[in-house]
């Protein structure tokens, strides 16, 4: 967890303790600095749509990195989460990268086993909510500077911003690593014969309320504004330095 930051994860955040399993589930598959976090909170704020979070990150430093090495502790967080992050309505999302999954897979079996079978089941109900950048240039310097500079969130930064030193080999990694990870749902998603409903995250920025229909219209579920939580905010990262990458990759051809 981040110290002093406010991520969503905090028990004040929990729905209402739901004993039966959830109703209805999908998942929000992305890719890292895809801005899953933004979509993930504007779902979440109907209070309709579950609240997708990275309930199976067990990464070191991760969300739920006290469990990295417990696959005991990790079982029962999910089975907590079941219980606390499912929406009223019986709505349970959650947000997934391939890294998590393929981590999960050989990490703790078991629990890979019991999660996909409830997210990915074989009988083609998955429901799962795609987003994507088409901006693949800006997508990969977010992604170089934030591993760079350890800097993943606005809260993290200074007042003044921060600068990081450029480097192109790091956006040409950054930009290989996040294709690889755009591929690696493909298979996936062609062996259960899903087709997921794909947003774009420049058109769910400009147009955030469409972004919400399309989902709840692709899920069926009927948005109540009276059932609006409280959630944190997501503030959007200085963009000065990213834009001084953006113009020096170009001219370097």
């Amino acid at each position: 967890m981040l110290e002093g930051i406010e991520t969503g994860y905090e028990k004040k955040f929990d729905f209402p303790f739901r004993d039966a399993p959830p109703e209805k589930v999908y998942v929000l598959a992305s890719v890292p600095r895809s801005g899953s976090t933004f979509l993930s909170h504007l779902l979440w704020r109907t209070g309709c749509l579950g609240a997708p979070l990275e309930y199976l990150n067990f990464l070191p430093g991760g969300h739920y990195g006290f469990a990295s090495n417990s696959p005991r502790e990790q079982t029962e967080i999910w089975e907590s989460v079941l219980h606390r992050r499912t929406s009223p309505n019986g709505v349970f999302g959650i947000k997934c990268f391939p890294l998590l999954i393929s981590l999960l897979f050989r990490s703790n079996p078991q629990l890979y086993s019991q999660a996909t079978a409830m997210l990915m089941p074989s009988d083609r109900s998955a429901r799962v909510v795609r987003l994507r950048r088409r901006d693949r240039l800006a997508h990969a310097i977010s992604f170089a500077r934030a591993t760079r500079s350890g800097i993943w969130r606005q809260e993290q930064e200074p007042q003044d911003g921060i600068t990081v030193d450029y480097s192109r080999a790091a956006v040409d990694q950054a930009m290989g690593e996040l294709d690889r990870a755009e591929t690696g749902w493909d298979p996936l998603f062609d062996t259960l014969r899903v087709e997921p409903l794909t947003l774009w995250h420049e058109d769910v920025v400009d147009r955030p309320e469409d972004a919400v229909r399309k989902v709840a219209e692709f899920l069926n579920v009927q948005i109540e504004p009276s059932a609006a939580v409280a959630v944190p905010e997501v503030r959007k990262q200085a963009q000065s330095d990213s834009q001084l990458w953006a113009e020096r990759y170009q001219a370097e051809g």
